[in-house]
């Protein structure tokens, strides 16, 4: 089972493997994991739950990648630097959201995430 986002001085763990599905598997909108062939509800519970973890470690590990990236574009040292405006319309984020990833990129460049209850800068 996938494990939450370790804080600062902690081993990230790996979160459940997400298998990639078959190509006819993907286009049958019922399908999602094969979670609709298990018949046993304990069963389907844990792999349900163990779905729901993974895509949240992903989804928090995509999030830092997201500011890292960021803060790396904003950096004034780069000659190509993008604003905050721009950052935003890139990523599909409002102007004030995407300060907030440029920080929190920053701090996790310099290993600094005290104070960050998850990988969402909000």
């Amino acid at each position: 089972m996938a494990e939450p986002t370790p804080r600062r001085n902690e081993p990230r763990l790996r979160p459940a493997p997400l298998l990639f599905e078959p190509a006819e598997a993907v286009s049958d909108p019922e399908h999602f994991f094969d979670l609709e062939s298990i018949e046993d509800p304990r069963a389907l519970l844990a792999r349900a739950t163990e779905l729901t973890q993974a895509f949240r470690a992903a989804a928090d590990r995509a999030v830092e990648f997201q500011a890292i990236a960021a803060a790396q574009l904003a950096d004034p040292r780069r000659f190509d630097r993008l604003t905050p405006a721009d950052i935003a319309d890139r990523a599909e984020w409002t102007e004030d959201y995407a300060k907030k990833m440029v920080e929190f990129g920053r701090d996790l460049m310099r290993g600094d995430t005290e104070g960050h209850t998850s990988a969402d800068p909000v």
